[in-house]
């Protein structure tokens, strides 16, 4: 008896795991496999593929995303929004960039992807082509409805990308970055701004005057404006040869009204531009002497720096919601040429009406500034500003007030528009990474304790970061004045 007691315990036994283990194999046959990541963001409402490309290490995908015209009535209409993905894992941190005009399709890495080792969502701002509406209702491109854009996006991720993320963007890019935060201050948690120029009160300057009075060294302010000043010293001979170029190379001048606007408007940002994304080494560059230069010494100079294709008809086409914008929002630096006699100028610095389209209305908004400045002193939080000391678009820059909470201003010494984290002083380099990394949700112990051990957690790839001192998108978006 007692035997049979044993064998038919042994029996329940053996059933008992085979059971178990039959129900265990059903249970992972049923539970589906982990989704590919191009399946995961193409099983998004409004997600569509455009492509993807290699590249070692990553995932990099082309997507457009469906988006209302209008935010506020999300049933009249909607567009397409051309956004990337790089994708490194899933568990790292999200950085999300725009540069506040087209997107690259190239794949690239921002340097907070870099420190954290992240993966990095990059949109195209609206109305840049071919993210714009059709017909294109002018009155939709605002800062709000960018920022919207924004914040949809990111609630359609963060389901696939549920890490912390970060907020970041060059010049105007740096613009929109700091919008967003106004505008949806919990999506976020960290926002690094790079080079965003702030003007509050448009028809106040002088702080770019001020600017250009004490940039670099005087020998080579003296040499660059002498050149700026030769220019139009010679406007006779040389706006000749710039209708000869047109005429080349089909340009029409036809939003800006005639060659001589454009002619003159090119000259005068020849100081702006030189300083923008250029430096004192390279001074040596600019025509000594001006005076006695060739008139294609002086041309080839002002052509190199701001470009004579800028303000004709096909040059400002492209950056259309870029000037709708700086004359409904942003608002335009007017600066004063002291060295340059009033009879050479005929009509200063142009207002951004002068390159939109007449059939686009415009209508300034000067409470828009003031409200994203306000916000910013008072409620900043977790968001890092870097600015480079002789770059003219951070004479107007934003400030951290009373109110704000883990927030900063850095000034990079001697750098450009092209300013980064890399190039301040040893100990704001540190807290700067240490504190992009605590707010990623990727710093270290060792980080925490002692922000001098911030390093990126990213070796540096000479060919996806990269990096330009003509600006923070890696090559120069082109001639004009623009952020």
């Amino acid at each position: 008896m007692r035997k049979a007691l044993r064998w038919l315990l042994a029996l329940a036994v053996l059933i008992g795991t085979l059971s178990t283990a039959g129900a265990a194999t059903a249970a992972q046959s049923a539970r589906p496999q982990a989704a590919d990541i191009k399946d995961r963001l193409l099983a998004i409402p409004g997600m569509s593929l455009v492509e993807e490309k290699p590249y070692t290490g990553y995932r990099f995908f082309v997507l457009n995303y469906t988006q209302p015209v209008d935010h506020r009535h999300p049933g009249r209409g909607t567009f397409q929004q051309r956004i990337t993905v790089l994708h490194k894992d899933t568990s790292r941190p999200t950085v999300f960039y725009t540069s506040g005009y087209n997107v690259s399709t190239t794949p690239s890495r921002r340097e907070p992807t870099q420190i954290t080792d992240g993966n990095q969502v990059s949109l195209e701002y609206r109305f840049f082509t071919p993210s714009r509406p059709a017909p294109a209702d002018w009155s939709k491109l605002d800062i709000w409805q960018a920022a919207s854009d924004q914040h949809r996006v990111y609630e359609a991720l963060k389901p696939v990308y549920s890490a912390n993320w970060l907020a970041t963007g060059g010049s105007k890019g740096g613009m929109t970055a700091t919008y967003y935060e106004r505008f949806y201050p919990h999506d976020m948690d960290g926002t690094v701004a790079y080079v965003a120029p702030n003007d509050v009160v448009n028809k106040e300057d002088s702080a770019y005057d001020r600017f250009f009075t004490a940039v670099g060294t005087k020998e080579c302010r003296d040499r660059v404006n002498a050149v700026q000043r030769e220019a139009l010293v010679r406007r006779a001979p040389l706006e000749e040869k710039y209708a000869r170029y047109a005429a080349d190379n089909g340009y029409t001048f036809t939003t800006i009204g005639s060659l001589d606007r454009a002619y003159e408007a090119v000259v005068l940002d020849y100081a702006w531009g030189f300083w923008q994304y250029s430096g004192l080494p390279d001074c040596d560059t600019v025509p000594a002497g001006a005076a006695t230069a060739t008139d294609d010494a002086i041309w080839d100079s002002v052509d190199t720096v701001s470009g004579f294709s800028a303000y004709t008809d096909q040059g400002l086409e492209q950056y259309t919601p870029y000037y709708y914008q700086a004359g409904t929002q942003l608002g335009a630096p007017t600066i004063r040429f002291p060295y340059i006699e009033d009879r050479l100028i005929r009509y200063g610095y142009q207002p951004p009406r002068n390159f939109v389209p007449r059939s686009i209305p415009m209508r300034f908004q000067p409470d828009a500034m003031r409200d994203v400045d306000s916000w910013v002193r008072r409620h900043a939080r977790h968001t890092l500003f870097v600015y480079g000391q002789n770059d003219p678009w951070g004479a107007e820059r934003f400030r951290v007030g009373a109110g704000t909470r883990d927030a900063y201003v850095f000034t990079a010494p001697g750098m450009n528009h092209g300013a980064n984290v890399a190039g301040l002083v040893p100990d704001q380099k540190s807290l700067a990474t240490a504190r992009i990394l605590q707010w990623a949700g990727v710093a270290s112990p060792a980080v925490q304790a002692d922000p001098s051990a911030a390093k990126p957690l990213a070796r540096h790839d000479a060919k996806l970061d990269v990096t330009d001192a003509k600006g923070t998108e890696g090559v120069r978006r082109g001639p004009g004045l623009r952020p």
